[in-house]
């Protein structure tokens, strides 16, 4: 259970840098309703400085006093000092922006590297392979431009562990998944900005099963990463027009291989199995790994 600080208790350390990491630092302190509150500052990340702070919390479904509260928590007096903070970040060549005379290709890749040491070096990220190396079933779950890494996780995982599914097949629902899952298992859900409505709910149902559930996502689901949740996050680089996923697939990698760390010699022959069957079946080039 989230932990808040007594009123008048001063934040352990004050929150600095962009304030996407700072949302990320201070999430264990947030309420719930300032993860809310948070989710709609991340999604609007790139015009947030155009919207007044009453607009932006009627936006998130809570009070003008739980956003100021935010603003507060992560560092800032008012949200006029937000503002400023987003100006300088486009001063610098920061965050966020778009380039309208083509992508700048230096600040591209100095984001996309900052996106994936962020990813990979979470501490959440070995408990999360402990649970899907233990695990008597695991399903992983993906929806929209998260089903290519959802599916991408689950190939990986089924060469280091077997009973691994893949959720929703096409044309199917998703009832019948959660009807089967139990305690001992693992749901792993993919879940990135503009996710389909109802995916609070499914995850609530998904960990009432009794199942483990690990979510990886980019910072606007922080209102989900709630208690009972092993939170992967997984930045989205938004230097370009379009979202960057090079950081969700090394994260998935960087995953699946601990996952085959944890489980040993049964892991490392489960791969050479299946690589003989490949060769006996000729479904893969000879000679190529």
């Amino acid at each position: 259970m989230t932990t808040l600080p007594a009123a008048g208790t001063p934040a352990e350390t004050e929150p600095t840098g962009r304030i996407d990491q700072r949302i990320t630092a201070c999430l264990p302190r947030l309420s719930p309703q300032e993860r809310k509150a948070a989710s709609t500052l991340l999604t609007h990340l790139d015009d947030l400085a155009t919207y007044r702070a009453a607009e932006l919390a009627e936006m998130a479904g809570v009070s003008k006093a739980t956003m100021s509260r935010l603003f507060r928590s992560l560092g800032f007096a008012d949200f006029d000092e937000v503002r400023d903070h987003l100006r300088a970040l486009r001063a610098s060549a920061g965050e966020p922006r778009r380039s309208e005379a083509g992508a700048d290709l230096t600040d591209h890749l100095e984001r996309e590297a900052d996106a994936l040491r962020r990813a990979v070096e979470s501490p959440a990220l070995l408990d999360a392979a402990r649970l899907v190396a233990a695990a008597r079933r695991v399903t992983v779950v993906g929806w929209r431009n998260g089903h290519p890494v959802a599916l991408h996780l689950r190939q990986q995982l089924a060469h280091a562990r077997g009973d691994v599914r893949l959720a929703p097949l096409p044309g199917q629902v998703l009832g019948e998944e959660l009807a089967d899952l139990a305690e001992g298992d693992v749901l792993v859900v993919i879940g990135f900005r503009r996710r389909p409505a109802g995916f609070g709910s499914f995850l609530r149902e998904g960990a009432a099963t009794g199942a483990d559930v690990v979510l990886v996502a980019d910072p606007t689901a922080v209102e989900h990463a709630g208690p009972g949740v092993t939170w992967l996050e997984c930045p989205l680089s938004s230097a370009l027009a379009f979202d960057s996923y090079a950081s969700a697939m090394s994260l998935v990698s960087v995953l699946a291989d601990a996952v085959l760390t944890e489980l040993g010699p049964d892991a490392q022959e489960r791969v050479s199995a299946i690589s003989r069957t490949y060769d006996r079946l000729g479904e893969t080039e000879q000679g190529v790994l």
